[in-house]
C-alpha cells in the first residue's frame, strides 16, 4: 500500500501559532503542513529561534495552536479542550531536550517512570504499575539497581533514558524528540540515537525529531524539514535532501557540517552574513532574503509559494521556482 492509500498517523493544515508581544504579534509558526505515517520520522531542523520546539509542543497542545488543524489519526484535535485531550496523552508523548531539569530531583528513577502510568491509572495496584516500570527500565537499558536512585546521581546518558522510559510508559503512537541528545556527549549522543531506532522498530513508534543538528537527522529520519523564522523553507525525503539541497538555507546547513578528513580542516566556513529578519509581523517577502546571496527583488516583496518541485520534494523560494 503506497502512501496515498495509507492515512497518515498525524498531519497539520495551515497550523499557526503566534505570541503576543508589546511590538506586535511574532510569528513563532506559521503556516506548517506536514504529515506522518505510523512507524515513521519526521526530522525538523533550523537554527536556534526558527519555531522547531514550538511547533512540536503545539501539534500535542501543550501550547494552544492560533489557527490551523492537528489531524491525529483521522481526528481534528485542535480545538478540543484539556479534559478532552487527557485520554490522546496515553498516546501522544515528548521527551524533553534536558535530561535533568525534566525530572523531578525529588522523586526516584521508579518513581518518575512510574508517575504517568499512576495519574492515568493504567493498573490496578501500585505493585503491578511498579513492576511495569521497572520492565521499561529493562527496555532502554537502564540497570534496575538504579530503581531508587534520584536523578542527580546519574549521569546524562542514564537521565535521557529515564525520559524515553516514561515517555513510552503509556504506549504511545506518537512521541515528539525535543532536540533529546543535544546536551550529551557525543558517544552517549549514538547510544541514545540507536536507542530511539531500535525502540521505533520494536514498538512501531512515530517520531518528530526536533534538532538544530543535520548530521545527526538524517541519521534517524524518513523526511526532513527545514524550518527558517517559523515558516517551512523545504521538505523533502532524507536522502533526497542531503543530495538535492534546493532551498539556499539548506544549502548553507548543509556546508556547515564538519567533515572528519585532514584535507578539509584548511577550508574556510561559509558564513551566513546579513540581519536576522524579525519574527514579530514580519512584512511579505522571504524571511531568509536579508541573509541570502541570491536574494532578488522579488524576495524582498513577494512572498515565495510553497511549491512541489519533484515528487515528494517541497520549496519555497523564487530562485528555485523560477519566478
Amino acid at each position: 500500500m503506497n502512501k496515498e492509500e495509507r492515512t497518515p498517523l498525524l498531519e497539520t493544515r495551515d497550523l499557526k501559532k503566534y505570541f503576543k508581544t508589546g511590538a506586535g504579534l511574532l510569528h513563532a509558526v506559521d503556516s506548517i503542513n506536514i504529515k506522518l505515517y505510523q512507524g515513521e520520522t519526521i526530522g525538523v531542523v533550523g537554527e536556534s529561534g526558527c519555531g522547531k520546539s514550538t511547533l512540536g509542543r503545539t501539534i500535542l497542545k501543550l501550547i494552544e495552536p492560533t489557527s490551523g488543524d492537528i489531524i491525529y489519526n483521522g481526528k481534528n484535535i485542535s480545538k478540543l479542550s484539556t479534559r478532552a485531550m487527557r485520554p490522546l496523552r496515553k498516546e501522544m508523548q515528548i521527551i524533553f531536550q534536558d535530561p535533568y531539569s525534566s525530572l523531578d530531583p525529588r522523586k526516584s528513577v521508579i518513581d518518575i517512570i512510574s508517575e504517568y502510568m499512576l495519574i492515568h491509572k493504567v493498573y490496578k495496584s501500585k505493585k503491578e504499575t511498579y513492576q511495569h516500570a521497572a520492565e521499561l527500565m529493562d527496555l532502554v537499558g537502564l540497570a534496575r539497581r538504579y530503581a531508587n536512585v534520584y536523578p542527580h546521581e546519574l549521569d546524562g546518558g542514564r537521565r535521557q533514558r529515564i525520559g524515553v522510559a516514561r515517555a513510552l510508559s503509556l504506549n504511545p503512537k506518537f512521541i515528539v524528540c525535543d532536540e533529546p541528545v543535544s546536551a550529551l556527549d557525543v558517544s552517549i549522543q549514538a547510544q541514545i540515537l540507536n536507542l530511539l531506532m531500535d525502540l521505533q522498530e520494536q514498538l512501531n513508534l512515530s517520531y518528530m525529531f526536533v534538532t538544530h543538528d543535520l548530521s545527526v537527522v538524517k541519521h534517524i529520519s524518513n523526511h526532513i524539514m527545514v524550518m527558517y523564522l517559523g515558516v517551512c523553507v523545504e521538505f523533502a525525503t532524507s536522502d533526497e535532501l542531503f543530495e538535492n539541497p534546493l532551498h539556499p538555507y539548506t544549502q548553507v546547513l548543509l556546508d556547515a557540517i564538519p567533515e572528519p578528513t585532514l584535507e578539509s580542516r584548511n577550508q574556510p566556513f561559509k558564513l551566513i552574513k546579513g540581519e536576522v529578519t524579525s519574527p514579530i509581523n514580519p512584512k511579505p517577502g522571504c524571511r531568509f532574503a536579508g541573509r541570502c546571496e541570491h536574494c532578488m527583488e522579488v524576495c524582498t516583496q513577494i512572498t515565495p509559494e510553497y511549491v512541489e518541485t519533484e515528487p515528494g520534494h517541497f520549496v519555497a523560494c523564487h530562485l528555485v521556482n523560477g519566478r
